[in-house]
C-alpha cells in the first residue's frame, strides 16, 4: 500500500517534526546545530519559506513552518537531505539519519498558531533541560526576548507578536506571559517590576 499523499496549504502553517532514527541523535554538538541553521538559510535563498517559531533538541526538531511557492515536502526534503548528507560524512555513518517522514500538521486558526509555538517554546523545559524556555540557545525563544540577534531572513517573530494589542514592547511580554504562564523574564521588564 503506497503512502498517503500529503496535502499542502500555502499561505497555512505547519507544525513539523522530525525525529533521529530510533530516536538517535541529531545532533552531537554545537557544531551540528549550527550547520542546521546554516542550511536553513541556504536553502531559504533559493526556496521561500517563513518560520514562526522553532527549536531544534538532541534527537529531534519543531518547526512552525509556512511555505507559499513550494510544497512544505520539498522544503522538507531539500532540508533533510542536505542535512542527512553533512551528518552522515561527518560521522561517517550510512543508512537512514531519521525515523520516518517527517510529522505535520496544518495549523488553521490563531489559537493554534499561539498553542503551537508555546508547546515547541516549552520543549527543552518539559525536557529538564533548562528552567526558562530563553536559556535555550537552540530555539527560537530567545530571540523574543531579547538575548538573541536575529539574523535569519527566514525567522519571522511579528507572526506571533502581531497576535496581541500594543507597542512592540507590550506584544513581547504578552507573549512571554502567554508561554511562561506568568511574569516576563525579559531584562526590560524585570526592571519596571522592580522599579515601577
Amino acid at each position: 500500500m503506497g503512502r498517503k499523499k500529503r496535502v499542502w496549504i500555502p499561505h497555512y502553517f505547519y507544525h513539523i517534526v522530525c525525529r533521529g532514527n530510533r530516536r538517535d541523535p541529531l545532533f552531537m554538538d554545537n557544531g551540528d546545530f549550527l550547520t542546521f541553521l546554516y542550511i536553513l538559510r541556504k536553502i531559504h535563498e533559493k526556496y521561500s519559506f517563513e518560520l514562526a517559531s522553532y527549536c531544534l533538541m538532541t534527537n529531534h526538531f519543531h518547526l512552525q513552518l509556512r511555505s507559499t511557492e513550494q510544497s512544505i515536502s520539498k522544503i522538507m526534503a531539500l532540508i533533510n537531505k542536505r542535512y542527512a548528507n553533512y551528518f552522515n560524512t561527518r560521522y561517517n555513518l550510512t543508512g537512514h539519519l531519521f525515523e520516518k517522514r517527517f510529522f505535520d500538521k496544518v495549523i488553521l486558526s490563531t489559537s493554534g498558531m499561539l498553542e503551537v509555538s508555546r508547546y515547541i517554546h516549552l520543549n527543552p523545559v518539559k525536557a529538564n533541560i533548562v528552567e526558562k524556555p530563553e536559556d535555550y540557545r537552540w530555539g527560537s525563544y530567545l530571540y523574543f526576548m531579547g538575548k538573541g540577534k536575529i539574523e535569519q531572513q527566514y525567522f519571522n517573530p511579528s507572526i506571533l507578536l502581531d497576535e496581541f494589542e500594543g507597542e512592540v514592547d507590550e506584544r513581547v511580554r504578552k507573549y512571554c506571559e502567554y508561554v511562561g504562564g506568568g511574569a516576563c523574564h525579559h531584562p526590560k521588564y524585570v526592571e519596571k517590576e522592580l522599579n515601577p
